[in-house]
């Protein structure tokens, strides 16, 4: 069994990793209380993923798995990408970024709200090896929100293969099985089990 302790201190996304994780042959260590928070500083998520693997793995001497996650509209030229946690200022609420991509939206037809989400999955060793792999899922953004499961942009991401049910309408364990996270998570399990 490999273990890694988890980097993130968003507690949605430390319980998506465990779900889509708990069937392989991974242990995953909670991120220590005592470890701050760690300044998101580089401009792509795979830079970012990787910045906070590594201060976990520095801060605990143990291997590191961290994700960072983009939404990327079309008819905002891919914003807010790597921004999507804080597109709406540094202390947003899930709830004032979407209603700012919405806002952003107003008007735009159907045919050019089309959006994805990438999750990039970073893994640091302490001998300083590293890598990545990711997941993306392409969808739409919706009109307004809809469902009350899930976090984030979750209530207003369609993806392409349920005609307009959001991520918020489904049930956890359904999600997982399509998301950009749950992909990029398979994707590193499988890394994992082939190296």
């Amino acid at each position: 069994m490999t273990t890694f302790v988890v980097a993130t201190a968003n507690a949605h996304k430390a319980d998506e990793i465990r779900r889509v994780l708990e069937v392989f042959d991974v242990e995953l260590l909670a991120r220590p209380a005592d470890v701050p928070d760690v300044d998101e500083t580089e401009d792509t998520l795979e830079g970012n993923a990787l910045v906070k693997a590594r201060a976990l793995t520095s801060a605990t001497g143990e291997a590191a798995i961290a994700d960072d996650t983009g939404l990327y509209v079309d008819a905002l030229d891919g914003r807010p990408g790597v921004y999507s946690a804080r597109y709406a200022g540094e202390r947003a609420s899930y709830e004032d970024n979407v209603q700012k991509i919405l806002g952003e939206l107003n008007g735009v037809d159907e045919a050019r709200r089309g959006a994805r989400f990438r999750s990039v999955i970073a893994v640091t060793y302490p001998d300083g090896a590293s890598w990545w792999v990711e997941g993306v899922l392409e969808g739409t953004i919706l009109e307004s929100p809809r469902g009350h499961g899930g976090f984030g942009y979750d209530a207003v991401f369609a993806p392409l293969t349920l005609s307009g049910t959001s991520l918020a309408e489904l049930a956890p364990e359904e999600k997982d099985a399509i998301s950009h996270r749950g992909k990029a998570l398979r994707a590193f399990a499988e890394r994992l089990s082939n190296s």
